[in-house]
Protein backbone atom coordinates (compact mmCIF):
# COMPACT_ATOMS: atom_id res chain seq x y z
CA UNK A 1 0.00 0.00 0.00
CA UNK A 2 1.29 3.32 -0.86
CA UNK A 3 -0.29 6.09 1.21
CA UNK A 4 0.70 9.01 3.32
CA UNK A 5 -0.88 12.02 5.20
CA UNK A 6 1.24 15.06 5.72
CA UNK A 7 0.75 17.92 7.79
CA UNK A 8 2.63 20.86 7.01
CA UNK A 9 3.35 24.83 5.76
CA UNK A 10 3.22 25.77 1.82
CA UNK A 11 6.69 26.82 1.39
CA UNK A 12 5.68 28.89 -1.61
CA UNK A 13 2.35 30.15 -3.61
CA UNK A 14 1.10 27.35 -5.64
CA UNK A 15 2.06 27.10 -9.66
CA UNK A 16 -1.27 26.11 -11.52
CA UNK A 17 -1.41 25.06 -15.14
CA UNK A 18 -2.73 22.66 -17.81
CA UNK A 19 -1.33 19.41 -19.25
CA UNK A 20 -1.37 19.21 -22.99
CA UNK A 21 -4.36 16.95 -22.79
CA UNK A 22 -6.67 20.04 -20.87
CA UNK A 23 -5.92 18.86 -17.22
CA UNK A 24 -5.59 21.28 -14.56
CA UNK A 25 -2.93 20.73 -12.17
CA UNK A 26 -1.41 22.93 -8.86
CA UNK A 27 2.18 22.27 -7.58
CA UNK A 28 3.31 23.43 -4.44
CA UNK A 29 5.69 22.44 -1.45
CA UNK A 30 5.23 22.04 1.88
CA UNK A 31 7.57 21.89 5.41
CA UNK A 32 6.89 19.14 7.70
CA UNK A 33 8.33 18.98 10.96
CA UNK A 34 9.69 16.04 12.11
CA UNK A 35 10.37 15.38 16.08
CA UNK A 36 13.27 12.79 16.38
CA UNK A 37 13.99 13.39 20.61
CA UNK A 38 12.49 15.54 23.17
CA UNK A 39 14.57 18.54 22.44
CA UNK A 40 15.43 17.83 18.11
CA UNK A 41 13.44 18.71 15.72
CA UNK A 42 13.66 18.83 11.69
CA UNK A 43 12.20 20.00 8.38
CA UNK A 44 11.35 18.33 5.86
CA UNK A 45 10.38 19.42 2.61
CA UNK A 46 7.87 17.72 -0.03
CA UNK A 47 6.74 18.55 -3.61
CA UNK A 48 2.82 18.33 -4.00
CA UNK A 49 1.35 17.66 -6.91
CA UNK A 50 -2.76 17.85 -7.47
CA UNK A 51 -5.34 17.05 -10.31
CA UNK A 52 -8.41 17.95 -11.73
CA UNK A 53 -10.76 19.57 -8.93
CA UNK A 54 -8.56 19.46 -6.05
CA UNK A 55 -6.03 21.74 -8.14
CA UNK A 56 -8.54 24.09 -9.13
CA UNK A 57 -9.48 24.40 -5.19
CA UNK A 58 -5.90 24.51 -3.82
CA UNK A 59 -4.78 27.34 -6.38
CA UNK A 60 -7.89 29.65 -5.63
CA UNK A 61 -7.21 29.30 -1.67
CA UNK A 62 -3.74 28.49 -0.78
CA UNK A 63 -0.57 30.46 -0.61
CA UNK A 64 2.62 30.57 1.40
CA UNK A 65 2.42 29.85 5.09
CA UNK A 66 -0.60 28.17 4.45
CA UNK A 67 -1.30 25.20 6.91
CA UNK A 68 -2.61 21.70 4.87
CA UNK A 69 -3.11 18.24 5.51
CA UNK A 70 -2.00 16.24 2.06
CA UNK A 71 -3.41 12.60 1.74
CA UNK A 72 -2.06 10.88 -0.87
CA UNK A 73 0.72 8.77 -2.37
CA UNK A 74 4.35 8.89 -2.66
CA UNK A 75 5.88 8.95 -6.72
CA UNK A 76 9.25 8.78 -7.68
CA UNK A 77 10.21 9.99 -11.05
CA UNK A 78 13.78 10.80 -12.50
CA UNK A 79 15.36 13.28 -15.19
CA UNK A 80 18.36 14.38 -16.30
CA UNK A 81 20.64 17.21 -15.30
CA UNK A 82 23.80 18.38 -16.66
CA UNK A 83 24.51 14.93 -17.92
CA UNK A 84 23.39 13.44 -13.98
CA UNK A 85 20.62 11.17 -13.39
CA UNK A 86 18.40 11.89 -11.04
CA UNK A 87 15.45 10.75 -8.71
CA UNK A 88 12.39 13.22 -7.36
CA UNK A 89 10.03 12.39 -5.11
CA UNK A 90 6.65 14.03 -5.37
CA UNK A 91 3.27 13.70 -3.55
CA UNK A 92 0.80 13.04 -5.51
CA UNK A 93 -2.47 14.47 -3.68
CA UNK A 94 -5.49 13.16 -4.20
CA UNK A 95 -7.32 15.16 -0.69
CA UNK A 96 -6.19 18.94 0.13
CA UNK A 97 -7.47 20.08 3.43
CA UNK A 98 -7.05 23.47 4.27
CA UNK A 99 -6.22 23.45 7.62
CA UNK A 100 -6.15 27.20 10.07
CA UNK A 101 -2.95 28.61 10.55
CA UNK A 102 -2.43 30.33 13.99
CA UNK A 103 -5.94 32.36 14.50
CA UNK A 104 -6.89 31.86 10.92
CA UNK A 105 -9.82 30.33 9.83
CA UNK A 106 -10.50 26.98 8.27
CA UNK A 107 -11.52 28.06 5.11
CA UNK A 108 -9.51 30.79 3.87
CA UNK A 109 -9.06 34.20 5.06
CA UNK A 110 -11.62 35.53 2.64
CA UNK A 111 -14.21 33.00 3.74
CA UNK A 112 -14.31 31.36 0.24
CA UNK A 113 -13.82 27.26 0.14
CA UNK A 114 -15.34 24.47 -1.73
CA UNK A 115 -18.89 23.16 -1.26
CA UNK A 116 -18.44 21.14 1.71
CA UNK A 117 -16.22 23.83 3.50
CA UNK A 118 -13.28 21.70 4.11
CA UNK A 119 -10.86 21.24 1.09
CA UNK A 120 -10.70 19.70 -1.71
CA UNK A 121 -10.41 15.89 -2.99
CA UNK A 122 -10.96 13.65 -5.81
CA UNK A 123 -13.63 10.96 -4.04
CA UNK A 124 -16.69 13.17 -4.41
CA UNK A 125 -17.28 13.15 -0.47
CA UNK A 126 -17.18 14.65 2.18
CA UNK A 127 -13.68 13.74 4.19
CA UNK A 128 -13.43 16.64 6.46
CA UNK A 129 -16.95 17.11 7.50
CA UNK A 130 -18.48 15.87 10.52
CA UNK A 131 -22.02 15.02 11.07
CA UNK A 132 -24.06 16.59 13.85
CA UNK A 133 -25.43 14.11 16.46
CA UNK A 134 -27.79 15.14 18.74
CA UNK A 135 -26.81 14.51 22.64
CA UNK A 136 -29.84 12.77 23.16
CA UNK A 137 -28.58 9.53 20.42
CA UNK A 138 -25.36 9.36 22.42
CA UNK A 139 -25.52 5.96 24.50
CA UNK A 140 -23.94 7.80 27.27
Amino acid sequence: MNKVILIGNLTRDPETGSSQNGVSYCRFSIAVNRRFSRDNDATDFFNVVCWRGVAESCGKILQKGRKVCVVGSIQTRQYEQDGVKRTAIDIQADEVEFLPSGGGRADGESGQNNENGYGANNSGRNSGGLTPVDEDDLPF
